[in-house]
């Protein structure tokens, strides 16, 4: 049978290996995964010239803001940013969204909102809070991903939980076979340390650092195991920020506990020093760690104890960042970074650190996909799966610019790096959404992904 596309002589890589071969598509599928340099009959045939050839990503944790904060980055720019980073499934977050979605008539406005904006695919989180414990059965069944709560004050509309509803909450999804996504930060040890420090007129950026120590992250993401344990429920700890949490999660699991632990390039890629150099466009919570922290996070990563990378993206306006160059209290938290998650690990793990491709495939492709129920449907280089890939220049050394941004607002702490890893296509279901530098389908192009599997 003729394929409708042959993507031939690449270096394809899965999660279990990399080899010289191909990919035929058909009808939206891949069709066939090809060993060597064989002649295929194609509608069309992409020539990879020994390019790398990943499965789509799947960037389990990405903010879009849509409805209620659209001027901060909205479904069209953060699906066209995502697509320009090999981005092909984001899992979008309930916040910061306003209203958050924590109800299924939100969810369903969002639906709405990103079905005729979409480039790329796209699934939903929705949201626990302290008072929507009745809502989760519904927003499970129009196939939510997972459900995301805080244990520290997440600084919006969005209210964060306390034990007993964390606990009630775990037993919840585990009855209906879904995951709890949890910020992990001790509230009462952040709140005290923040007042202390802005008593004491602290306004610069390491008072930011302080405030949010990791003892305090490392003691949330103890109790919530703890929990997670006695309700026999999955777990996903995200954008953790030190190796002791990470530590912890692996430690909780080998005596049984259902949990997986997600980190964020901004932690692998950033450390105190270019914090404060860098300023309120690298401000996030949990904060950037110092460099001995971030390297024994690496060490973590490539010992094969985090399970995901995720962008953590989050944007907002130039001017709710620069309001903080002088008080970093004043300063929105959150990095823009969905766009610049694969060059910035192919960068700093795989060319610096030995990071391999098919462990890369697992964190960022493979093991989102299977975590959060899209799996083979998504993430995988796989006969049947969505035929959704990115052709990578490996060898590609480039400077990111404000001008190469597809975000709303073009600021990020990565404008200015160097790189070496460039994305030069990303397909998602055989069609070419992304090439150098052009977003070439309509909006509305991508379809909501619902959860698969429990």
């Amino acid at each position: 049978m003729k394929a409708d596309l042959y993507l031939h002589d690449g270096l394809v890589v899965t999660e279990d290996g990399a080899f010289h071969g191909g990919v035929t598509v058909k009808d939206g599928k891949i069709a066939q995964i090809l060993h060597g340099d064989l002649a295929v009959e194609a509608e069309e045939t992409i020539e990879l010239g020994g390019k790398a050839l990943l499965p789509g990503l799947v960037d389990d944790h990405a903010h879009f803001n849509e409805p209620g904060r659209t001027e901060w980055e909205g479904f069209l720019t953060g699906s066209m940013s995502a697509a320009a980073g090999g981005v092909t499934t984001p899992l979008e977050m309930p916040l910061n969204a306003t209203p958050p979605t924590i109800d299924r008539a939100q969810l369903l406005r969002k639906h709405e909102l990103a079905s005729t904006q979409c480039v790329v695919d796209y699934a939903f989180w929705g949201g626990l809070v302290h008072d929507n414990l009745k809502e989760i059965d519904a927003l499970h069944a129009e196939g939510v991903i997972g459900f995301k709560s805080f244990m520290s004050d997440a600084g919006t509309d969005f209210p964060r939980v306390d034990d007993d509803l964390l606990y009630a909450g775990l037993r919840k999804v585990k009855q209906l076979g879904n995951i709890i996504g949890l910020h992990a930060e001790n509230d009462s040890i952040v709140s005290y340390a923040a007042r202390q420090l802005r008593e004491a007129g602290r306004v610069d950026r390491d008072a930011w650092l302080e405030s949010r120590p990791p003892e305090g992250e490392l003691e949330a993401i103890r109790r919530a195991l703890y929990w997670a344990a006695a309700a026999d429920a999955r777990l996903h700890i995200v954008h953790i920020s030190i190796a002791d949490g990470v530590r912890a999660i692996a430690e909780a699991r080998r005596s049984g506990t259902r949990a997986t632990a997600e980190t964020c390039p901004h932690y692998l890629c950033l450390d105190r020093d270019a914090f404060v150099r860098l300023g309120p466009v690298a401000k996030c919570a949990p904060p950037i760690r110092p460099r001995a922290e971030v390297e024994q996070l690496w060490k973590c990563l490539l010992d094969g104890m985090v399970d995901t990378v995720a962008s953590d993206h989050s944007p907002c306006p130039v001017a709710d960042k620069e309001r903080g160059n002088d008080n970093i209290w004043e300063a929105w938290g959150g990095v823009t970074g969905i766009q610049t998650m694969l060059p910035a690990i192919l960068t700093e793990g795989v060319h610096k650190r030995g990071l391999t491709l098919p462990h890369l495939v697992r964190l960022m492709s493979a093991n989102p996909a299977r975590i959060f129920g899209v799996y083979p449907k998504k993430g995988a280089l796989l006969p049947g799966s969505d035929a959704d890939m990115v052709i990578v220049d490996l060898d590609e050394e480039w400077t990111l610019s404000a001008d190469q941004m597809f975000s709303k607002h073009k600021h990020c702490p990565y404008v200015g790096m160097h790189f070496k890893g460039q994305v030069e296509r990303t397909i998602v279901r055989g069609t070419t959404v992304y090439q150098d530098g052009e977003i070439l389908v309509k909006p509305g192009f991508g379809k909501l992904v619902r959860r698969l599997a429990a």
